[in-house]
Parts: structure tokens; sequence; C-alpha cells
């Protein structure tokens, strides 16, 4: 997605993904984190960060879930709490248009790039607390947004949980991107011996920032099976074959072998 400062026009283009999405076949689909509303400018923000029984995003696209008969994976949206913070939460949809799961980002992105960018989520966000798994049509899913990709921990976890797949919706900023998004995310999935769908933002959003996209699906082995490239939005397919998850855990048994480490 191109996602902008809109969530009405953002719902639009999810529903309309969901549709395409269950005409090619798929039994999930999967959107990049802050699907409902990118905007860097808060107070323009603010009214659209609302608590989840508001969100229109979440409403519509619960309704197309169901209508379609398809799991989406909404990267993310920022929702208000009711301590007046905001999380940036994930939500797993089911076929029914039911919420089966939120996961909360963890870990928050401050840093401050050579580039001159400079961010602060935590100036709004209120991390999240708690590692999410939850059953899917493709097995167990694991959840992590964006810049979780770079604290191993959680996806220790993850792999002790024998996750099939987990998924890290993005918003990657281009320099971070080029140096890193394609090594880290095939790392992620190579040391939890799963697949992992990570759906990223892409190209010159409304409110100035340029995202990296490149929209990856990365096998058990470390094989890239997609990478939606960094140019433009749209809808990609894959196959997981837990045939392949079986075969790499069979053949390299990190998992079991993992011992507990003290210092």
């Amino acid at each position: 997605m191109t996602s902008g400062i809109d969530p009405e026009g953002n719902a639009e283009a999810i529903v309309g993904a969901v549709g395409g999405a269950a005409m090619g076949g798929a039994k999930m689909l999967f959107t990049p984190e802050m699907s409902g509303l990118i905007d860097r400018d808060r107070s323009r923000a603010t009214p659209h960060v609302v608590p989840e029984a508001q969100s229109i995003v979440l409403a519509k696209v619960c309704e197309a879930a169901a209508g379609a008969g398809i799991w989406v994976v909404l990267g993310s949206l920022p929702v208000l709490r009711e301590d007046g913070r905001w999380a940036n939460r994930c939500f797993v949809i089911d076929a029914q248009g039911e919420v089966a799961a939120r996961y909360d980002k963890i870990h928050m992105f401050d840093v401050d790039l050579a580039t001159g960018e400079s961010w602060r989520e935590s100036n709004a966000y209120a991390p999240g607390e708690h590692v999410v798994t939850v059953e899917t049509p493709a097995g167990l899913l694991g959840l992590a947004i964006c810049y979780d990709l770079r604290f191993p921990a959680l996806f220790e976890a993850l792999g002790r949980a024998k996750c099939d797949l987990i998924s890290i919706p993005a918003a990657f900023t281009v320099p971070t991107g080029a140096a890193h998004w394609h090594l880290m995310q095939r790392a992620r999935a190579v040391e939890a011996s799963a697949f992992v769908v990570a759906a990223a933002q892409v190209g010159k959003h409304q409110d100035g920032r340029e995202t990296y996209g490149h929209s990856l699906v990365v096998d058990p082995w470390g094989d890239v099976v997609l990478d939606m490239g960094g140019a433009e939005s749209g809808l990609g397919f894959a196959e997981l074959d837990p045939a392949r998850t079986a075969a790499v855990r069979a053949q390299l048994p990190s998992l079991a072998n993992k011992r507990p480490i003290t210092t």
C-alpha cells in the first residue's frame, strides 16, 4: 500500500484488496503497518485516532473479510487506548469478520538517521507488552510490527512457540530498508524455521515521507518466495507449503537443539 492521511480512502483500498485477494484464490490477505492512516502530523492525525470500536477502517475491513470469506491480517492501525495513549495495533480478522487476535507493537521507533530523519514513536504511542500467536488457515501465526524486526528476543519467543509463519508488516524508511530489510527478514525466517510474510508500505505518501516497499514472503530456509519491489502498490500472491517447513526443521533442527545461555 501507499497509505495516506484519509482513513476512509485507505479503507476503500483495503476493501478492494480483500475482494481481489479472494478472487485470486487467497485464504489470507496481509496488509502493511499503518494501513488505515499514515500521517506524521500528529495534530492532524489526532481526530482519526479513535478507540478500535469506533474505527471506520476496522469496521469496513471486518465486513469485507466476512463478505469475501477470507482472513485478513490488518498490519496495524493507530488506536486510542483507554488511558489516552495511542497503540500501534495489528488485528487478525477471521473469515466471519471477527477479530481473532490483537497485537500492540512492542518496540518504539525512536531514532535519528544520518539522512536527517528523526522519529519519536514513543512521544505518542505506548508500547505493547505481550507476545501474540493465533491459529489461522496457514497454521500458527506469530505477530510482530516493523521495528520489532530488530529485536531477537521477540522472535526467540515466537520460535519457541513453533510458529508456522510470522507476520511483520512495516513502513520502513528508504535508507534503513535498503541497508537491512531483506537481510533481517531472511534471518528471522531462518532462526524461527518459519515462513515470514512482510507486507510493506511503498512510495511517496501524502504526509511527505517515503517508504521502502519490497513486500516479502520468505520461506523457512531463507529463500525469497515473493518480492513485490519498491515502485508501486498492488496485490501479490504466494503459496505457503507446510511440507517446506517440516523439511527444513527435519534437516536443520535448530529449534529442537536450542539451549539456554547463561553468563
